[in-house]
């Protein structure tokens, strides 16, 4: 059974995507902590990060590394925090999360409520800033 990753990165579940290449997909979470908050995932269904091959893991850091500096320009922060959690979807993800401080990174805290217009404009934004 596919995971909810596979079906957005297959377009079965629509997205926010910011970047793509053949076996990576990165999009804005739904519920993020800060403005910018995005996943990066390889498009291979292997539920934890450490189960991919090493060449597999590398090219994930080097395409997150890619999509982080683009987030980076796009939303003012100080930094941009690069988590991976993976209990809640079996399908191994990194979190991009645009921090000024580690307040910012706390899951606990509440969500942002965004509308599909604010999602949209973060999208194109950091879209536009990756090369």
């Amino acid at each position: 059974m596919a995971t909810i990753f596979t079906k957005i990165i297959e377009g079965q579940i629509p997205s926010y995507k910011i970047a793509e290449d053949d076996k990576h997909y990165a999009f804005l979470d739904i519920a993020p902590l800060t403005r910018g908050h995005l996943l990066v995932v390889p498009k291979k269904e292997v539920d934890y990060i450490f189960d991919l091959e090493a060449d597999e893991y590398a090219l994930l850091q080097q395409f997150a590394h890619k999509v982080a500096l683009g987030l980076k320009s796009a939303i003012p922060c100080n930094k941009v925090a690069s988590i991976v959690l993976g209990l809640e979807v079996p399908h191994a993800h990194i979190h991009l999360i645009p921090m000024n401080s580690e307040k910012d990174v706390n899951f606990s805290n509440p969500k942002l409520q965004l509308e599909a217009k604010e999602f949209q404009e973060i999208a194109q934004l950091i879209r536009s800033h990756i090369n």
